[in-house]
């Protein structure tokens, strides 16, 4: 998992990267609900229309920022800002004041008639942001999961990823010339007459895997990885390369970091997960032996677990990996299995 520039899988929980997750319950996409086979993890089913089309309409946009209903998001550093109820949603002239002192500025959609925009106040101090807001404090969404309705966790994501793209991304890598946003925050141009080039947000795919041995009883794959504490496992998990198929990165990942070959790699579902711009691929696989070999540098140990030993592993107080993750689901799902 060592594509040239991306953290590799010791270094994941540095960069923010899930450990373990669970459902985050029903959520809603343009007025839908998510149906029973697709269900929504946290930080997907947001219940905005992105209203796409809008996005190059500039002079319908201008009329939205003026309009007061619209609500704003401010982001201090890609931390919410909160009050003692939650993430602040301002309008009228407290969303004024935050867009004029804004760096960036993004639409993120509509909240049935309700303009919603994000605005990044990371160039304050953040005593300073945190009272333009009319906030408390600043946190990480991350630690609003399980307190927020999962539509409004994944509003809240999904600004955090887009105005941290758009600190990253002050420059076009071409030519090195200024860009400057356009299309409602969701691309930047370059300026340089000779370029032009029109940049777009980043996602990082990643897969993340829950492998199960051969035979009977039936036993799954955990892993130490470095930098882990004792006794800490989660399933594997890797970047896909380019030119790599999902399922070839499982099965890469796998062979590379575990020793292990595995066969049946079938897809169970994807996560937002923008810290800063990943989407989590969850895969079920089947090992082809229960042998196992660690390469010693991103995996520091790997053991086979029965579904006995893992309900006693949380009957003791050890979760299974983060709550607003995506392996949580997958390794629920497994106990939730006949043996």
């Amino acid at each position: 998992m060592s594509p040239p520039g991306a953290a590799t899988a010791c270094r994941l929980a540095c960069r923010g990267w899930p450990g373990g997750g669970v459902c985050g319950g029903p959520g809603t996409w343009h007025g839908g609900r998510v149906g029973t086979v697709e269900r929504a993890l946290a930080y997907g089913g947001g219940r905005l229309d992105r209203a796409g089309p809008l996005r190059t309409d500039s002079t319908r946009l201008h009329a939205l920022f003026a309009e007061s209903t619209t609500v704003v998001l401010p982001m201090w550093r890609d931390r919410c800002l909160v009050d003692g109820h939650g993430p602040v949603r301002l309008s009228a002239e407290r969303a004024a004041l935050v867009r004029s002192a804004a760096s960036d500025t993004v639409f993120l959609g509509l909240d049935a008639d309700v303009a919603v925009f994000a605005a990044d106040l990371s160039a304050l101090p953040e005593r300073s942001a945190v009272e333009m807001a009319g906030a408390v404090r600043s946190v990480d969404v991350r630690g609003l999961v399980g307190r927020l309705e999962p539509g409004d966790a994944a509003v809240q994501a999904y600004a955090r990823g887009l105005l941290h793209w758009h600190r990253q991304q002050r420059f076009c890598g071409t030519c090195g010339a200024a860009a400057v946003a356009d299309g409602g925050g969701h691309l930047r141009t370059c300026t340089s007459g000779e370029c032009g080039r029109l940049l777009f947000p980043r996602i990082e795919p990643a897969v993340i895997v829950l492998v199960e041995a051969p035979g009977r009883p039936g036993r799954c794959l955990l892993a130490r990885h470095a930098g882990a504490a004792e006794d800490a496992y989660s399933t594997l998990a890797g970047f896909v390369e380019v030119g790599e198929s999902l399922e070839d990165a499982v099965r890469r990942e796998m062979a590379e970091e575990a020793g292990v070959t595995v066969t049946d790699v079938t897809y169970q579902g994807s996560q937002a997960w923008p810290f800063p711009a990943g989407l989590m691929v969850g895969f079920r696989a089947t090992a082809t032996s229960d042998e196992v070999r660690v390469d010693g540098e991103e995996l520091l140990e790997a053991r086979w677990f029965t579904r006995a030993e893992l309900r006693d592993r949380v009957a003791s107080g050890r979760p299974l990996g983060r709550v607003d993750a995506i392996d949580h689901r997958l390794l629920a799902d497994w106990l939730s299995a006949e043996a």
